[in-house]
C-alpha cells in the first residue's frame, strides 16, 4: 500500500500538495528487482569489456606490424644490394615489434610467431626496381568472441617502395 505524506506550505501554512511513498514491501521488492537486472546485465558488461579488451591488442598488433613492415622497407630500399637483406629486415622488424607481449625471447624471423621475408622485385608498382618486405605475425591466444574473434589472429602486411639507387 502507498502511504500518504501530506506537505504543507511554510509560508501560509495551508496544505500545498500530497505525495505518495512508497510501503515498506514495496520497497523491498523495489531492491529486489535491481539485483535481478543487475545479474541480467552482467554477463553482458563483461563480454563486452573482454570484446573491447582483445579489440585493443589486435588493434595494437596491427599497428606495430604496419610499422615493422614500413621501416624494414624503407632499409632494404636503400640500394639494390640490400632489397633482399632479410637478416637485416628481421632485425629492424623485431626493433620495432619489441613491445607485442608474444614476441619476448624470439630471435630469429623462419617461423611463426613472426616470419619476416624481403624480396627484390625488378619492376614494382611504377615499373621501376623495387624491394618488398613481407611481416607475418601470429598473436596469442586470447579469449575467442564466436563469430567475431577466433581467439588467435595471423597478421600479414606487404610494403612495397621503389629503390633509391
Amino acid at each position: 500500500m502507498l502511504g500518504h505524506l501530506k506537505l504543507l506550505d511554510s509560508a501560509s501554512g495551508s496544505k500545498a500538495k500530497c505525495i505518495e511513498t512508497p510501503s515498506r514491501s514495496t520497497r523491498s521488492r523495489m531492491k529486489g528487482h535491481a539485483v535481478i537486472e543487475a545479474a541480467l546485465l552482467l554477463p553482458c558488461l563483461v563480454f563486452l569489456f573482454v570484446g573491447a579488451f582483445d579489440m585493443g591488442f589486435y588493434s595494437y598488433a596491427m599497428i606495430a606490424v604496419e610499422n615493422a613492415s614500413r621501416v624494414a622497407v624503407e632499409y632494404t630500399a636503400t640500394s639494390s644490394y640490400t632489397a633482399g637483406d632479410s637478416t637485416t629486415a628481421c632485425t629492424l622488424a623485431l626493433s620495432e615489434l619489441a613491445t607485442v607481449p608474444s614476441l619476448n625471447g624470439v630471435s630469429s624471423c623462419g617461423a611463426l610467431p613472426l616470419k619476416v621475408t624481403a624480396t627484390a622485385i625488378s619492376s614494382g608498382v611504377d615499373g621501376s626496381p623495387a624491394s618488398q618486405v613481407s611481416v607475418q605475425y601470429q598473436s596469442n591466444w586470447l579469449i575467442p568472441i564466436p563469430g567475431l574473434l577466433t581467439g588467435q589472429l595471423t597478421i600479414t602486411r606487404i610494403a612495397q617502395m621503389r629503390l633509391r639507387s
